[in-house]
């Protein structure tokens, strides 16, 4: 889902047709930034590349005429939408339905707020003596694949712009079906997806592909990584809640895993997600101790374990009157008695 940032930017990941026409959508991170009138993409969260990595992908919101449902049009690529710019249109895959409406609403009204309201410059006009407007001769420039629209007499700002990379990535799969059986596995998947981790030594950020079990998550390299870089047993989770410190770590949609020996940072990729991952481990937590065993119960349990005192309640017969041998203290004004 997308989500914004604190920047004020709207920002999420994205499958995009980067080549026109050719079928193959890689996975973006989408920065949506009304200030600066651009739709930017990178190859990750910049976040998690280094200090000045530049985007592979842009495009100016003035560029944009419509951003619409593309569903019929590309009928093979799930939830798909379409952005027109001048003599480009870009299609790219959200998550969901959900995901895909806010994306085009986010989109659209970005366009329109775009669009000025004031009257033009007469100067910027360039009318000619008959008053219509000067006409300006254009090139178009093939740009890795794509046609890039320029004005020949002014400098004018392109349009849109694409890197040159060809490179065919599969596509993450950040929402797989729940409960579904991992190859060579005998326990069930309860949730599975991308997230960003922090080292335990070098304190850096690095993506992993997490897979939460009914009795433990462990973190792979990718997705198509069968042996785990580790696995973090549920039985050892204290608890699991979003990240208290993440201003100060300067990373959206962080949350925590603390367990015996450590504690795990990890970041989603928007805050719907980071709240499901929380939503799935604290549950996955509580099926794993079974009926009964919510942690509230276990510390009952353990008060109920440790010595106390016992109170003796001396066994009352019928007819019997039972007379206690503790010594009764009463107290009148400023004096104790003892009876």
């Amino acid at each position: 889902m997308p989500y914004v940032d604190r920047q004020n930017r709207i920002c999420g990941f994205l499958d995009i047709e980067e080549l026109e026409n050719s079928g193959k959508f890689l996975r973006r991170y989408f920065i949506l930034d009304t200030q600066q009138g651009s739709l930017v993409w990178y190859m990750d969260n910049p976040q998690n590349l280094p200090v000045g990595a530049k985007h592979v992908g842009s495009l100016s919101l003035t560029y944009i005429s419509k951003v619409s449902d593309a569903t019929k049009q590309r009928p093979k690529a799930e939830y798909c939408f379409v952005i027109n710019a001048g003599m480009r249109k870009f299609f790219l895959q959200a998550n969901d339905q959900q995901d895909l409406v806010e994306w085009v609403n986010a989109l659209n009204n970005a366009t329109k707020i775009t669009v000025s309201t004031h009257t033009q410059n007469p100067q910027s006009q360039r009318l000619t003596s008959n008053g219509n407007k000067k006409q300006v001769p254009y090139k178009t420039e093939i740009i890795a694949g794509v046609a890039v629209v320029t004005q020949t007499q002014q400098d004018g700002e392109v349009g849109h712009s694409v890197g040159g990379e060809k490179v065919g990535l599969r596509k993450a799969q950040n929402h797989p079906p729940y409960l579904h059986t991992r190859a060579g596995q005998d326990q069930t998947v309860i949730k599975a997806g991308y997230c960003v981790k922090q080292g335990a030594l070098m304190k850096n950020w690095k993506r992993r592909y997490f897979v939460l079990e009914q009795n433990s998550m462990s973190y792979f390299k990718s997705e198509l990584e069968k042996e785990p870089l580790r696995i973090i047993l549920l039985k050892e989770v204290h608890k699991v809640q979003e990240c208290k410190h993440s201003e100060i770590m300067m990373r959206d949609n962080l949350f925590e895993v603390v367990t015996t020996s450590r504690t795990f940072y990890v970041q989603a990729d928007s805050p719907e997600e980071m709240h499901s991952w929380i939503k799935a481990i604290s549950g996955a937590i509580v099926a794993q101790r079974g009926p009964g065993r919510s942690a509230a119960s276990m510390r009952q349990a353990r008060r109920h374990s440790s010595p106390c005192i016992q109170r003796y309640t001396p066994r009352v017969t019928q007819g019997s009157t039972y007379v206690s041998s503790a010594p009764l203290i009463l107290m009148t004004g400023s004096k104790l008695s003892v009876l």
